[in-house]
């Protein structure tokens, strides 16, 4: 059977042309947190931000067939975000002010191919990290990182009360937080995270 968490990107691309429902979903694993990280940082709204990333996702799949196999993976859904993101503030017409610093946020990061690879590494040193957890604690912040779900759609799927999963996150970003501490982009998925 084939294990898609072991494939690289090019590979899962490829297999999403051919329309492979779990290829896609391992994309999802992989990307949905950076996606909504990147989003986030630039509506500075976590409603918006999440509405960014499930469009990113449907037009991904939607366009699945035409992807070209030597495609960026990571560039290419960092530029969707980005588009999805001036698209709505078209649509909003959100204040000028906004605009201006979203105008100066992305003319600072036009290049971002080494802020990436860094929460792309961060990624992989929080998955690393979680694997290290014990056992409910880590079931808890799977579901908080990879599944996204709320404190209270934890505790109902595990029957346990809200306290307690908010307790076994905090413990868990204890646990973390200083195995992440050089990366750049924690403070923002701590913030996420803290929600």
């Amino acid at each position: 059977m084939l294990e898609y968490h072991k494939l690289n990107d090019s590979e899962l691309t490829d297999l999403v042309r051919k329309s492979d429902e779990l290829a896609f979903a391992e994309i999802y694993q992989r990307y949905w947190t950076l996606m909504y990280m990147h989003a986030l940082k630039m509506l500075q709204n976590e409603e918006d931000a999440r509405d960014v990333v499930q469009e990113l996702f449907t037009t991904l799949w939607s366009r699945c067939q035409t992807i070209t196999s030597s495609i960026n993976l990571s560039g290419y859904l960092y530029t969707i975000v980005r588009n999805k993101v001036l698209d709505l503030i078209a649509q909003k017409k959100i204040r000028t002010g906004h605009l201006e610093s979203l105008a100066l946020y992305m003319e600072e990061h036009h290049n971002k191919t080494l802020e990436d690879l860094a929460e792309r590494e961060m990624m992989q040193a929080l998955d690393h990290e979680i694997s290290q957890l014990p056992g409910k604690m880590k079931v808890i912040f799977q579901m908080r990182v990879k599944e996204h779900k709320t404190y209270k759609e934890i505790a109902e799927a595990l029957d346990i009360s809200d306290k307690t999963v908010k307790k076994q996150v905090n413990n868990a970003i204890k646990l973390i937080k200083p195995k992440l501490n050089g990366f750049t982009g924690w403070p923002l998925l701590y913030y996420f995270l803290s929600r």
